[in-house]
């Protein structure tokens, strides 16, 4: 069966300030912004929110669909995608745009400044859930707001199991329509700063947010996740890491290993610890898609940070 992977394939230029954010902003003078950071390290990498969720769950051994639209840039994008084993069968090309375009500043606390440019992400709402057969699994990513609130509609209407993770989409919502994202919604996951913004946007308390759903996740970057599931509170510790070099895509990493978990019947801390696991090795390598691992050396790494067996 498949796991329907719905959001934005983007092409990511990462740029790093070798300093902190805070020592160039200053606080009572954010009313006449205006700052430059010299940024002597910069790569560009292939991205987007659904391109990396599937690599992902690609290399632990699942079966991705991506849907998305791109723009008239993607050729690159496309032939890797193919040497990855990855369709773009439901990867669709608007003509006369851009594929979306992220430009990402990360200061030496890992803070990040983020310019994202939607482009053919704007039409993902061209593409229809229905298109997609064998579906066991999917998720509502970041894309183009028509796009999110369809795709939803038609999972719920199709009666597939699917994760609400509305990341960098969330401010286009209100209230009343996030709280309709989780009540047509089986999952939702979100990062601490999201949490905190979805309690603001809908005025309901994180506990009152978990009931409207099977399963809440939030994770909290290097302290762990918590996993709100049938009442009860699973608290996930991060898996160890060699270096922190770049976090750009280690929501996206966990996320995968959370979606593998879910797909091959594990537990629900499993599935959390295979997410936490799949973001540290992210976090150890520059850009979000050009970590490897294999089975064993995954499933040896799993033994060592979490002292069980896969």
């Amino acid at each position: 069966m498949n796991t329907l992977i719905t959001g934005s394939m983007a092409y990511d230029t990462i740029m790093v300030f070798e300093d902190q954010f805070k020592n160039h902003i200053l606080p009572e003078q954010t009313h006449i912004l205006n700052v430059a950071f010299l940024v002597p390290g910069m790569t560009r990498h292939l991205g987007g929110c659904a391109g990396n969720i599937a690599y992902n769950l690609k290399l632990l051994g699942g079966s991705p669909v991506i849907m998305a639209t791109v723009g008239e840039d993607f050729g690159p994008y496309y032939r890797y995608l193919e040497e990855q084993g990855l369709s773009a069968e439901h990867v669709t090309k608007v003509e006369d745009t851009f594929t979306a375009q992220a430009f990402i500043t990360t200061d030496i606390d890992n803070n990040q400044i983020i310019a994202f440019h939607p482009g053919a992400m704007n039409f993902a709402h061209q593409n229809k859930i229905g298109d997609a057969q064998n579906i066991e699994l999917g998720i509502v990513g970041p894309d183009g707001r028509d796009a999110m609130i369809e795709h939803a509609q038609q999972f719920a209407e199709l009666e597939i199991p699917f994760i609400f993770d509305p990341g960098q989409g969330l401010p286009m919502f209100s209230g009343e329509e996030l709280i309709t994202f989780l009540d047509q919604a089986n999952y939702a996951i979100v990062n601490d700063y999201e949490s905190q913004m979805l309690l603001d946007k809908t005025g309901l308390s994180l506990e009152q947010l978990a009931e409207k759903v099977e399963t809440l996740i939030v994770t909290r970057g290097g302290e762990g996740s918590e996993i709100y599931n049938a009442g009860e509170m699973i608290k996930v510790a991060s898996a160890p890491i060699s270096e922190a070099v770049d976090p750009t895509g280690c929501g996206d990493a966990y996320r995968a290993g959370v979606m593998h978990g879910m797909t091959t019947g594990r537990d629900w801390k499993t599935c959390g610890q295979l997410g936490a696991l799949c973001g540290a090795i992210k976090i150890e390598h520059s850009g979000t898609q050009n970590h490897r691992f294999t089975s064993e050396s995954f499933a040896e790494r799993y033994q060592q940070a979490f002292g069980e067996t896969l």
